[in-house]
């Protein structure tokens, strides 16, 4: 029986938000190949999860007998995010671009799951599990275009899911999705939508892919 983890961090809801319908197109034909496997989920907006502090990253390097109940505390709400990911098959997150970035809350996930030694350094604890990332975002960021230096989504959690947790990484882009509602983007519209229709084809591909690879 696989379990995903399924993370949305969008502060809009439902339809609203692009990087949540792909993300649940994806895990709509996840569960259909998967009726009786388990689901981790976690809205980042509406239950954020802490933002690391100093008791919380100590007692990650400090032995359980040396650890203040402070520390103790913190780090056991630690503990249960990294099991999650540790005890996941495969990965789902939904990362919206904010201000060219990923939103504070998924952040705060990331700072809470790293944990050198375990999660990361040389033989991540999670390493090699398959993660899908949409990675939507208002305008385009793609290679060639002009604000291809302002993309600090793909090429952050490039370095902190691959290069550190050790994920098996790919990304699902919606792009442009600023267009329909901005009328200085309308020439940008058919763009949008193309970009759209291939993030919902690609979220149920690589979803019936990626059973069938775990299945093999």
């Amino acid at each position: 029986m696989a379990t995903l983890l399924h993370i949305d961090s969008s502060v809009f809801p439902g339809e609203a938000s692009s990087s949540r319908s792909v993300s649940d197109a994806f895990r709509k034909a996840w569960e259909e190949q998967h009726p009786e496997g388990a689901v981790i989920y976690r809205d980042l907006a509406a239950d954020p999860v802490p933002h690391i502090t100093a008791d919380a990253w100590f007692a990650g390097y400090a032995a359980p007998s040396e650890r203040t109940p402070e520390q103790s505390a913190a780090f056991a709400a630690r503990v249960k995010l990294i099991e999650e990911l540790e005890q996941a098959d495969a990965v789902l997150i939904g990362a919206p671009m904010y201000n060219y970035s990923i939103p504070s809350t998924l952040k705060a996930w990331l700072d809470n799951v790293l944990l050198l030694g375990r999660t990361a350094g040389e033989t991540p604890s999670a390493q090699g599990t398959p993660v899908i990332v949409v990675a939507s975002r208002g305008g385009s960021y793609a290679p060639g275009t002009p604000r291809e230096g302002y993309e600090f989504v793909q090429n952050y959690l490039e370095a902190v899911l691959k290069g550190t947790l050790g994920l098996d990484l790919d990304f699902i882009v919606p792009e442009l999705t600023m267009a329909p509602r901005n009328p200085a983007m309308s020439e940008l519209v058919p763009l949008y939508e193309a970009s759209r229709k291939r993030a919902f084809e690609d979220a149920t591909t690589k979803a019936k892919e990626l059973t069938e690879r775990l299945a093999a």
